[in-house]
């Protein structure tokens, strides 16, 4: 596994790439608290700056955490790629038309009575460390990689990994 820090532009790209593919992960709130409240939700979008979007209830009790304390962690997982995401970040709540309008998904209709439901609210996070871990060559070429060490008793090099950190 090979380190590679990214910043910027790259760590954008890297962020939205791994967390759009995911879509879903694990959001947690009251950092300082053990264990930390951690619930599933799906991303939105992740924006051309590097923040991530969610749709969320104004009266849940995550709403209602985040405003006692910004603080955020994600953990996104793609599974299937062997591609992780752990995002630490500030969380911002938002009610208003404009940016329910602009970040709105009729998925969400699930969930709520329409756009216009008065418990409708975003969450933006803003990214303020983030680290990844990816293959290079994908799951499979990873997996024969895996099985032809263990079947000539070799080691792996386990060279087509990468991790690092994202800062943007």
């Amino acid at each position: 596994m090979s380190t590679q820090n990214l910043t910027h532009l790259e760590a954008i790209k890297k962020i939205k790439e791994l967390s759009e593919k995911a879509k879903i992960c694990m959001f947690c709130t009251e950092l300082d608290r053990l264990p930390v409240n951690s619930r599933p939700m799906s991303l939105q979008e992740t924006d051309d700056s590097g923040n991530l979007w969610f749709i969320s209830s104004a009266t849940s009790n995550k709403n209602f955490e985040i405003k006692e304390d910004r603080r955020v962690q994600l953990f996104f997982m793609n599974n299937s790629d062997s591609e992780y995401l752990s995002v630490y970040g500030e969380a911002s709540i938002y009610k208003d038309r404009s940016t329910i309008e602009d970040k709105w998904s009729p998925m969400a209709n699930a969930w709520f009575d329409g756009k216009h439901d008065p418990n409708v609210s975003i969450i933006r996070v803003k990214p303020k460390e983030t680290y990844y871990w990816d293959t290079k060559a994908g799951k499979l070429v990873s997996l024969l990689s895996f099985a032809a060490a263990a079947i000539s008793g070799t080691e792996t090099d386990n060279s087509d990994g990468v991790e690092g950190t994202a800062t943007i």
